[in-house]
């Protein structure tokens, strides 16, 4: 019913923790395609990340505010997992 891209995020549930969305997202038809992301809240930020991507794309300012939280996050990192100890 969009030509505009879908992200899909399945919500976690009580039932099957969430594997009953995942199914419900990516069994879409031939077609129908639905970028598929991670169950729960990782799932949603990183859909709101990929959303702000796309939307980056035709948004200069955007992409540079993206481009400052993506290097803010990734220097928030350490190199080495026994240095963040």
């Amino acid at each position: 019913m969009t030509e505009l891209p879908v992200f899909g995020v399945p919500i976690e549930s009580k039932a099957l923790a969430g594997v009953d969305s995942l199914y419900s997202i990516v069994q879409m038809p031939a077609g129908v395609p639905v970028g598929t992301l991670a169950i729960g809240k990782a799932g949603a930020i990183n859909a709101a990340l990929l959303a702000a991507s796309v939307l980056a794309l035709n948004d200069p300012a955007l992409a540079k505010r993206l481009a400052a939280w993506r290097k803010q996050h990734s220097a928030a990192v350490s190199e080495r997992p026994e240095e963040s100890a």
